[in-house]
């Protein structure tokens, strides 16, 4: 079992930036793999990045090169999502997922990012 909470979303204005960060509970933290997703209303989910345990990353359709960037501290059990040069398109809610069995099986509350024009 893992545990996740996310936190960092919020309210911001074009070109600003926000890290949203993801912390895990539970298993051993350096043995999964950790995602973002995003869900913009009336959208389906999108998946936005992964990173192994040794910090390599695979981008998603939702990733944007020069713009997102993710990292994970395994010491602190925490996976971050850095965001910047925001945009309006990048309004929705974000969820960390831990994966299990080359699966994403647990997943956070999410966390609510809306950026203004």
């Amino acid at each position: 079992q893992v545990q996740l909470v996310e936190s960092g979303g919020g309210l911001a204005q074009a070109g600003d930036s926000l890290r949203l960060s993801c912390a895990a509970s539970g298993r051993t933290f350096s043995s999964y793999d950790l995602g973002w997703f995003r869900r913009a209303l009336g959208k389906e989910r999108e998946f936005v990045g992964s990173i192994n345990w040794s910090g390599s990353v695979t981008p998603g359709a939702g990733y944007v090169k020069g713009r997102f960037t993710i990292s994970r501290d395994n010491d602190k059990n925490t996976v971050y999502l850095q965001m910047n040069s925001l945009k309006p398109e990048d309004t929705a809610r974000y969820y960390c997922a831990a994966e299990e069995a080359g699966a994403f099986r647990y997943w956070g509350q999410g966390t609510q990012v809306t950026v203004s024009s």
